[in-house]
């Protein structure tokens, strides 16, 4: 992010990122003295952004001792106070009991601790969470190791060493002070422009910002992989009480990244995109593309049957976000945007070239598509069949016209 705003001369202004993540380009953006607003729809990255901004422009000296504390003490160890560990259905079992136990222990502590010093401590949490349980993170899904009791299907699967709770949580603790001395300094002398976070989808969100407000959109949406971040981060979001209805409802509002996301009714959502689908219908490249997708579905070729609908959304509901980017930039601001191509049914997918197209009828000019030096792999159901022959992997530079 620092790379393209320095090359490309943005020192000022306002930004924004409809798809925020973990905030990368909402600090890179406030580092150099820009506002910059976000939109994030998963507890998740709102979660990791609050940390930061919390640690960054709120944290007193009295907080930082209460951490320095907690890894001294360690005072959930000898705690009564529990809070019962939130779990959904494809949570159930992630930990050994003994952890459960720590954890719940861990939570009830720490409600003694003033909002800034639970909000640290809870983030600590978060990040060890998938290094104490029974899983992996394995792009759409969580794996599960064979001691957890469950069935994954094929050969059991061994992750290794599973951490104990009381070191892990205390090694990122002792990691989070270290960076927080190492950065100290430098956060002092910074200028740092403002940063608002919108909690929600993009499609709901973007629609309500007014027109010609931004200098430069800065931004990497999910993929059109399959990759399912509800089911992936579901330890964080359970964590976080996101309830089992909460989850599907996240999991349709996501962009159509995955195989379970419905179709989205668009021109309901907002008539005004009725240029923005019309877009899409008239990129030659993605009709075939779709026409071919459902063909291998009518042939039973395909290993599942909800991707051409998933590839169909992504889409139109890109050609429709890529609308709303035009309306609310700036004459002549630009958009930095990173992306990877896909392959499903041996057909790749040209995402970058497609995306461009239906962006050039909707007010912006293609000024360069940067391909990056390594390029991603085939995904795992189809290299058996297809290999692993590289796809494109790219950050798009348009301007708006």
């Amino acid at each position: 992010m620092e790379y393209l705003l320095c090359r490309y001369g943005i020192a000022s202004g306002k930004v924004l990122d409809p798809f925020t993540g973990s905030g990368t380009t909402l600090f890179a953006a406030s580092s150099v003295g820009m506002d910059v607003d976000g939109i994030e729809l998963l507890p998740i990255g709102q979660q990791i952004i609050a940390t930061r901004l919390c640690l960054e422009r709120e944290f007193t000296d009295d907080d930082f001792a209460a951490i320095r504390q907690w890894l001294k003490t360690c005072p959930w160890k000898q705690s009564l106070v529990r809070y019962p560990l939130p779990k959904l259905r494809i949570t159930d079992g992630a930990y050994p009991a003994e952890t459960s136990d720590a954890i719940e222990r861990y939570m009830g502590t720490l409600q003694q601790e003033n909002e800034r010093v639970q909000t640290v401590l809870r983030f600590a949490l978060l990040c060890v969470l998938e290094s104490i349980s029974y899983t992996r993170k394995d792009g759409q899904y969580l794996r599960w190791d064979y001691r957890s009791g469950r069935r994954n299907g094929g050969k059991p699967f061994n992750k290794g060493h599973i951490l104990n709770f009381d070191q892990a949580i205390c090694a990122k603790i002792e990691e989070i002070l270290h960076d927080l001395k190492l950065s100290s300094g430098y956060l002092e002398e910074r200028i740092q422009g403002n940063i608002h976070l919108f909690e929600g989808s993009c499609l709901d969100v973007m629609p309500a910002l007014p027109c010609d407000s931004y200098d430069a959109i800065v931004t990497s949406p999910p993929y059109c992989n399959r990759y399912d971040y509800t089911r992936t981060y579901a330890l964080e979001l359970a964590l976080l009480s996101v309830d089992e209805k909460e989850l599907i409802n996240l999991r349709q509002q996501m962009l159509s990244c995955t195989v379970e996301n419905h179709a989205k009714n668009l021109l309901i959502i907002n008539p005004r995109w009725a240029n923005a689908t019309a877009a899409a219908d008239q990129q030659e490249l993605l009709q075939a593309i779709l026409r071919y997708l459902e063909h291998q579905k009518e042939q039973g070729e395909l290993n599942n049957n909800g991707i051409p609908r998933m590839v169909r959304g992504y889409f139109y509901e890109m050609a429709c976000i890529i609308s709303e980017c035009s309306r609310v930039m700036k004459q002549n601001a630009p958009l930095f945007r990173v992306n990877d191509n896909v392959r499903y049914a041996g057909a790749s997918i040209s995402v970058d070239m497609i995306l461009s197209s239906i962006a050039e009828m909707l007010g912006f000019h293609v000024e360069n598509i940067l391909v990056l030096p390594n390029g991603k792999g085939n995904s795992s159901q189809q290299m058996g069949e297809h290999g692993c022959d590289p796809l494109r992997k790219c950050v798009y530079v348009w301007r708006k016209t």
